[in-house]
């Protein structure tokens, strides 16, 4: 059994923990937050065994194997950081963390401890992204990418009345890029590689956070454009164009359709079955690993995860969004 101890008490742990569950090898040893009151209650609620409040004692513990992050975005890097010093194989929810200095510091701390960092990016391990990669010869020569994640945020009517949350807090590393655009980066980077430029443009809140924005990437013979917002909603699919035929895609988020429409009128439902919840497919990839020896995944690689951060480095860069993590 690989025994797992999480980090963060909210919505998202308590997915990954009902799926990451159905995966035979995985036991839920633990459950950290700063305060015993948050952490007792929510052992409770997951049926965790132990509870920590000592990040430094979670670390040391002989009882736990692999931690699944999901603090707030500024705590990533020096919270997987610490684990790994420690021996621990680290799964830390996307974005991995607050800018590309980070990652590598994480990609180096994994390369010196011997143990597994996985970008907990689920989209690019689901069956249907798996047969979207395995068809995407068949548009032909490729021309452009279109991904499209606009979800109004829960938590946005609060910002307008004043009331700033850790979705747009700055000091947190989030906004519009780091929650939603990265699902529409990471796709293209796992399918294209590294762009040679970044165009971006985006609408920067008060709080210093961007609430929406659009990318434009050049790869040379084609191109590829990102939409992304947390203050509006749009129900458009995402797209992959080839000389031959489209492919269309329902979410780039959470992909569980899609299908190609060639030029001569045919369409081809390229829809892989998926019989588990989409946060399974990345806890079992992780938990392969560990168990296989093996360092990295070839689809949530280092790099991908790298690449994907200097994209959104550079984006941030072009539109004044920097974070307090920038300048550590």
């Amino acid at each position: 059994m690989i025994r797992f101890a999480t980090i963060g008490t909210n919505w998202i742990t308590e997915a990954f923990l009902d799926a990451a569950r159905l995966v035979d090898s995985f036991e839920l040893a633990a459950v950290y937050s700063r305060t015993e009151e948050t952490a007792k209650q929510f052992a409770d609620k997951v049926g965790a065994p132990r509870t920590f409040t000592d990040l430094q004692k979670l670390a040391e513990s002989d009882g736990i194997d692999a931690v699944y992050i999901a603090s707030p975005n500024a705590l990533h890097a020096e919270q997987a950081i610490w684990l790994m010093n420690h021996g621990k194989h680290v799964l830390c929810e996307k974005p991995l963390a607050s800018n590309a200095k980070e990652v590598k510091a994480m990609i180096e701390a994994a390369n010196r401890n011997g143990v597994v960092l996985m970008e907990a990016m689920k989209a690019t391990l689901l069956p249907t992204f798996l047969s979207i990669r395995e068809h995407l010869p068949k548009l032909g020569r490729i021309r452009r990418y279109v991904a499209n994640y606009c979800q109004y945020s829960s938590r946005y009517d609060a910002y307008k009345q004043g009331t700033v949350l850790n979705a747009f807090n700055p000091a947190l590393s989030n906004g519009a890029l780091m929650d939603l655009g990265v699902y529409c980066l990471y796709p293209m980077v796992v399918l294209f590689g590294q762009p040679r430029s970044v165009k971006a443009q985006s609408v920067k809140l008060e709080s210093g956070v961007d609430g929406e924005g659009s990318i434009v990437l050049d790869y040379g013979d084609m191109d590829a454009v990102v939409f992304y917002s947390k203050i509006t909603n749009s129900h458009l699919p995402s797209e992959i164009q080839g000389e031959d035929g489209n492919m269309i895609i329902d979410a780039i988020h959470t992909p569980a359709k899609a299908e190609i429409r060639y030029r001569d009128g045919r369409v081809e439902d390229i829809t892989a079955p998926q019989d588990k919840p989409p946060m399974y497919y990345e806890a079992e990839e992780f938990i392969r690993l560990i168990e296989n020896g093996e360092r990295e995944s070839a689809v949530n690689s280092h790099r991908h995860s790298l690449w994907t951060m200097e994209i959104m480095d550079e984006a941030r860069k072009q539109t004044g969004i920097v974070f307090p993590a920038d300048e550590r």
